[in-house]
């Protein structure tokens, strides 16, 4: 829905704007949706991007036609894009301009991407991610056990209270994206294995665990709870209106337990799966095992976390280095 709604959106912004570029960024569109089979995210940020781009030559270069853009356009752009964007968002847009001139260049619509004969380095300062402490995760599920125990099993807020914590319970246990959580089918929950299909970016697949008896247990009473509603929508959660619960219902859920146990911190559900991969390595858990619990293409990706655990790993030094030993 979100795709048909900013797509048509784009269509406004043609007036005098080259039509030749509007054609072939519907046709990148396209070729990105059905042959590269890419993500409902990923044809978001590209749609966003290179509609900033259409608007961005249609404000000063007017006459510029597809075949036109040159280094000097391209370097035009990020100098804009630069005051307005951080440096994160600034290479994703660039890199969105360098896949779509990459198509052109392939479909034998420009003869060259200019991007071929340019350098460049946008340095993007390290940003640790953002974790929650273990007391507070504790603290919010003991909160969450006891309002749901106080209620009768054939009440509505019962099962309110059962969905939510299976919610946090499977952020918490598989580390996956909201818009995995969100997205889960009840295909992809096979409780009786204990194990969770996850479908991640590019729809690549993995295999999460669920080893905790407790976690299982709640599940299974989630979804005795709830399995007509499942069946018939065909998404493993489900909100009142026995429909999808979506990735926003998940972040205002969680914003509203946090407030009730008075906690000032911003919590979102991106700050679990990194709770989950700084937990884990502070545990000893091998680093390769997270990059496949997290579904990150690359070792490097993961390899952050090593930086938020390295206040634990100075402890555990200065308790367990021989040199303690030594005295003179």
């Amino acid at each position: 829905m979100w795709f048909l709604f900013i797509y048509s959106s784009f269509h406004l912004f043609k007036g005098t704007v080259m039509n030749d570029i509007q054609e072939c960024i519907d046709n990148f569109l396209s070729h990105c949706k059905y042959e590269k089979n890419l993500s409902p995210l990923t044809l978001k940020a590209y749609l966003i991007d290179l509609r900033q781009f259409s608007l961005y030559l249609s404000d000063t270069h007017m006459k510029k036609t597809i075949d036109s853009i040159d280094k000097n356009i391209i370097r035009g752009f990020i100098i804009h894009i630069s005051q307005i964007h951080k440096p994160k968002t600034r290479k994703r847009k660039i890199a969105s301009l360098k896949s779509f001139l990459n198509y052109l260049e392939y479909e034998d619509i420009i003869l060259l991407n200019p991007f071929h004969k340019m350098r460049m380095h946008i340095k993007e300062g390290i940003q640790l991610p953002k974790t929650i402490e273990i007391k507070i995760i504790q603290k919010l599920f003991t909160h969450l056990y006891t309002q749901k125990n106080m209620f009768e099993q054939t009440s509505s807020l019962y099962k309110i209270y059962t969905r939510d914590i299976a919610v946090l319970e499977l952020l918490f246990a598989t580390g996956m994206r909201v818009s995995e959580l969100s997205n889960l089918t009840p295909l992809n929950v096979n409780l009786s294995e204990r194990v969770v299909l996850v479908k991640g970016k590019g729809n690549k697949e993995r295999y999460i665990p669920i080893p905790n008896n407790e976690v299982v247990n709640l599940l299974n009473v989630y979804y005795e709870l709830f399995k007509d509603s499942i069946a018939k929508s065909n998404y493993f959660l489900i909100n009142r209106l026995n429909r999808r619960f979506s990735e926003q219902s998940i972040r205002l859920m969680i914003r509203k337990y946090i407030k009730e146990i008075q906690i000032p911190q911003h919590i979102t559900p991106h700050m679990f799966r990194h709770s989950v991969a700084t937990l884990l390595l502070e545990n000893g858990v091998d680093i390769r095992f997270i990059q496949n619990i997290l579904g990150h293409s690359t070792i490097n990706t993961t390899q952050i976390y090593a930086q938020v655990n390295e206040a634990p790993k100075r402890k555990i030094l200065q308790l367990k280095h021989p040199r303690e030993k030594l005295s003179f």
